[in-house]
This record gives structure tokens, C-alpha cells and sequence, in this order.
């Protein structure tokens, strides 16, 4: 069963939720009227994009045992490890962890979904 408190990993999913939603740029360099450019910006996967940042600070600021639980939630959540072979999947995320966590997990593209699905194997949700 999972320690890391519940609220971070709901915060990470609505954050994932918001990175996973952004598209590729209409325009190179958009101008610098967001109302004429029906505020696309805002949707736009652009290299120095808030949302990104954000979450990758509050990631990086997770001590390591949080870092390696959500990894590890991660991992149950896409169907690599089964909540019964929890204890499994945390020993393989911690023989794994690295200062790069956060990059790990937002390369995952499904990340929302596998958080939740991992906290949901457990009978958990962002709704408790």
C-alpha cells in the first residue's frame, strides 16, 4: 500500500492533466496579442512552458521515497506490476531512481491515467 500522501498525487494528476492537454504550436512566434490569437498560446506545448515547470519542481522537490512511490504507482497504474506485487515495484523503482525522476514521468504520455489507475488498484481516488 502506498504511503505517499494522496493529496500530492492527486496534484500531480490534475498537472499531468494539464500537460497532456497541450498541442503543437500553430505559430512559431505568436504575437503579442493573445485575444487576436484566440488564446492558443495557452493550449500550445511551447519550450518554456509554466505547467511543465511546475510540475517538474514540485517532482523534484518529492523526497526520494515519495519520488520512488509514484514511479512505482506509475508502474502499477499501466499494468507493469499488480497491486499485490507492490512491494516488488517499489524495490524496482528505487534500484532505478535517479535524479531524473521528474523527466521520467512526464515522458510517460499516459501519466494522469496511470496514477490514477494505480491509486485506484489500491481502492483509492482523488475523490476521498
Amino acid at each position: 500500500m502506498p504511503t505517499i500522501d494522496i493529496d500530492k498525487v492527486c496534484w500531480v494528476i490534475l498537472k499531468a492533466r494539464e500537460f497532456d492537454a497541450k498541442t503543437a504550436p500553430v505559430e512559431e512566434e505568436p504575437g503579442s496579442n493573445p485575444i487576436d490569437e484566440d488564446m492558443r498560446e495557452v493550449l500550445e506545448d511551447l519550450p518554456d512552458d509554466p505547467v511543465e515547470e511546475e510540475l517538474k519542481a514540485f517532482i523534484e522537490s518529492l523526497n526520494e521515497d515519495e519520488q520512488v512511490e509514484l514511479v512505482a504507482l506509475a508502474w502499477v497504474g499501466r499494468g507493469s506490476f499488480s497491486a499485490e506485487e507492490w512491494p516488488e515495484a517499489v524495490a524496482e523503482a528505487r534500484r532505478a531512481h535517479n535524479d531524473r525522476t521528474a523527466e521520467y514521468l512526464l515522458g510517460l504520455p499516459l501519466l494522469s491515467d496511470y496514477l490514477l489507475e494505480g491509486l485506484a488498484a489500491f481502492g483509492l481516488s482523488c475523490e476521498d
